[in-house]
């Protein structure tokens, strides 16, 4: 379907071109929405930033999530697994990814701030959207922060996945939508894990982007 995470932007940006040089804000979701939301903002003359979301992951079996939290507190916690877990467990999962959180702030933004939310247009980018607590998570955020407008977008999910989402944002924009879905990975010719380091290259690369904008 994609080429890689540079050629799923492009071709998500324009199915956003409703808001360029709208005064918009993109928020990646790393790793990967990092590298796709980049190409997002660049297209759309919008602001941009990454949010840290993290999935909680199930005792026993690290690749499943049963929630996410975000860098705010905001958390997100699938409903058939509330009263399963216990909740001293769910405790102790939620302040391990907390500390993630906090190093990948340093790590990725070099601990600077969210830009403001509030009142704003905000397009939530991650590079696919598989059980999407991360990417709720971060709705939840926005929501708490008073954005005016939310919109979630990525290049590739399950059938279904917009319309589950519009319970919680204004907008949904999905480019794929395969009948077989079971991995992001799907989506994607290249497919390769994304390093802290080339998000935070990300981030440096567009602050000189936009500051010879401003020039």
């Amino acid at each position: 379907m994609f080429k890689d995470r540079e050629d799923a932007g492009k071709k998500l940006a324009r199915a956003l071109k409703n808001y360029k040089d709208k005064g918009t804000l993109v928020l990646g979701i790393p790793r990967g929405g990092a590298v796709v939301g980049y190409e997002v903002a660049r297209y759309l003359n919008a602001d941009f930033s990454i949010v840290i979301s993290r999935k909680l992951p199930f005792p026993g079996n690290p690749e499943f999530g049963f929630g996410a939290i975000a860098e705010d507190g905001s958390l997100f916690i699938l409903e058939e697994y509330e009263e399963l877990l216990p909740r001293v467990l769910v405790d102790k999962i939620v302040e391990e990814q907390k500390a993630e959180i906090i190093r990948r702030i340093l790590a990725l933004r070099k601990g600077e701030g969210l830009p403001e939310i509030k009142g704003r247009t905000v397009i939530l980018v991650d590079d696919g959207i598989a059980m999407g607590s991360t990417l709720r998570a971060a709705i939840f955020l926005c929501k708490n922060k008073h954005a005016q407008k939310i919109i979630a977008a990525s290049p590739v999910s399950g059938e279904g996945m917009d319309k589950e989402l519009l319970d919680i944002v204004d907008e949904a924009v999905i480019l794929e939508k395969p009948a077989f879905f079971k991995a992001v990975a799907q989506g994607y010719q290249d497919w390769r894990d994304v390093s802290d380091e080339e998000v935070a290259g990300i981030i440096k690369k567009w602050k000189i982007y936009a500051k010879n904008l401003e020039l």
